[in-house]
């Protein structure tokens, strides 16, 4: 083959990889590339082996409340720094490169809704935002989120996503876990549930608090959730642990959680839960 011959050769392979980039998508769990579409369509979740990929906060929204019902509320807060924090990068600076990044000014987003043209009041965390991570905002949305369900006697549903609480915040994030889980119980005092759905992952601090409880906890299929992380607690107690440890179906055949729902069918089961608990 000549020169030009190969340098036609390699414009055509490097064409080729530009044109299917974003094209087609690979699922990590079977290994069977398909059209991205296909996973979009199917509200990410691979459509050949049901593996279920992260779906954004506003897309959970869109899926779970009634079209047009969603009002948020408390969007403007935003952290601020009082430790003067600094790991390499400075926490202000790290906040302000998140918010640019991720298009919101925290990892938390909340509103009232109507959900089968019921009332409800719903809180998703956003992952894309340092990973979920639970400080000192997200707290305070989801303390006014529960104490809107408690003066409206209205549900609660919540769906977690989060590595835990933010260091960055120190004992300021950790009060979190105190004064949500307190909001929780006024809640509970006002006679309106709480349903809290798990999905991957939910850890730390956030399923130390109020994820796992819920008046009915739902996950979706192999959700990682559990405080530490597996290899922390081998270390720690010097065992191996059980095959599938901390995932959904295991804490399901334990008793952690209630109920196990796909993409597909969460919807549906919040609803017919909660015309059990409020009807």
């Amino acid at each position: 083959m000549g020169w030009f011959e190969k340098t036609r050769a390699a414009i055509d392979a490097s064409q080729k990889r530009t044109i299917g980039a974003g094209v087609f998508r690979r699922c990590d769990a079977c290994g069977v590339t398909l059209l991205a579409e296909e996973f979009t369509s199917n509200l990410e979740v691979c459509p050949k082996c049901g593996h279920h990929y992260h779906l954004s906060g506003e897309g959970w929204i869109d899926l779970l409340t009634d079209p047009g019902s969603f009002t948020e509320f408390d969007a403007h807060l935003t952290s601020a720094d009082p430790l003067d924090f600094k790991d390499g990068k400075r926490y202000r600076d790290r906040i302000k490169a998140s918010q640019k990044k991720a298009g919101v000014t925290d990892a938390f987003l909340t509103g009232s809704a109507t959900m089968q043209g019921k009332p409800l009041q719903i809180g998703t965390f956003l992952f894309r935002f340092m990973g979920g991570s639970m400080g000192s905002v997200v707290g305070e949305k989801i303390t006014r989120m529960l104490e809107r369900g408690a003066a409206q006697r209205q549900p609660v549903v919540l769906l977690s996503s989060s590595g835990g609480a933010r260091m960055q915040e120190g004992v300021l994030s950790l009060m979190q876990m105190a004064k949500t889980v307190a909001a929780l119980g006024r809640l509970r005092d006002a006679g309106a549930p709480f349903i809290s759905v798990l999905l991957d992952p939910t850890t730390g601090g956030v399923a130390a608090s109020f994820a796992l409880l819920g008046d009915v906890n739902i996950a979706e299929p192999r959700a990682l959730i559990g405080f530490a992380g597996a290899r922390v607690i081998e270390q720690t107690i010097r065992e191996k642990l059980p095959e599938g440890f901390q995932r959904a179906e295991f804490l399901l055949e334990h008793g952690m959680i209630d109920i196990i729902a796909d993409r597909q069918s969460m919807r549906a089961t919040i609803a017919r839960v909660l015309a059990h608990l409020t009807d």
